[in-house]
């Protein structure tokens, strides 16, 4: 009797170990590894933006208007790797499960880039701050970096979870499961009017965008890499 309870209690705690395994963001990956890829072509060519916008030099992407880059290609579970740098005043975001890149705002999930440094967005809503799901969800424990200086972006979605990390650090971790409501948060922070569909409700395969100059305020990206999970 003592094996088998023995057995059944290492046995338990395989399967949660495992889980936990399997539920843990990729904090530190191996870009070099199989199965990642550039997000985008040196050239661009593969990414869906209004012309003469979008430009690239020495790696660095950047625009000069207020419209995102897309992926062509549409994802469902990956993690995604990536260097920002903000200027002054820089509000932008990574957008993923956009299964509308036209109206993308309520069709899709907003991780936030913000210059956290400056007068504005250092007053404004937690959930509007850097590395938040955008008008749902703070980041914790925040490790960012003044404009002018890169930080490091890892996202990973899979199924209705999406785990951020950034410059090291897991700062937020997301179950899209619990926002049912266009009005209020879990916690019961107000939802943006223009976040019209509960992102419950979203569906998961879609593009992956960068936000552009919004605000005014320029956006940097370098080092753009993606891997697909689950294939």
């Amino acid at each position: 009797m003592k094996k088998i309870k023995s057995f059944s209690l290492l046995l338990f705690c395989f399967i949660n170990f495992y889980s936990f395994a399997q539920d843990t963001a990729y904090i530190h990956p191996d870009i070099t590894a199989k199965g990642w890829k550039d997000m985008f072509s040196k050239d661009l060519s593969n990414g869906i933006f209004p012309a003469g916008v979008w430009s690239s030099t020495d790696g660095v992407i950047t625009a000069t208007k207020d419209e995102a880059i897309w992926s062509k290609e549409e994802y469902d579970d990956f993690v995604l790797d990536l260097d920002f740098k903000n200027a002054d005043g820089t509000n932008s975001g990574v957008i993923v499960h956009a299964s509308d890149i036209v109206e993308w705002i309520p069709h899709s999930v907003e991780i936030q880039i913000a210059d956290d440094y400056s007068k504005e967005w250092s007053k404004a809503s937690p959930t509007w701050q850097c590395a938040a799901i955008f008008g749902h969800q703070a980041a914790t424990n925040k490790s960012l970096k003044p404009a002018g200086e890169w930080n490091h972006y890892t996202i990973t979605c899979r199924g209705k979870k999406i785990w951020i990390v950034l410059n090291g650090t897991v700062v937020n971790e997301c179950d899209m499961n619990l926002f049912t409501s266009t009005k209020k948060n879990p916690d019961g922070s107000d939802v943006p009017a223009w976040l019209s569909n509960p992102m419950a409700t979203l569906p998961l395969h879609g593009h992956i965008g960068f936000q552009g100059k919004h605000a005014g305020a320029p956006i940097y990206f370098k080092n753009i890499k993606i891997k697909k999970l689950g294939v």
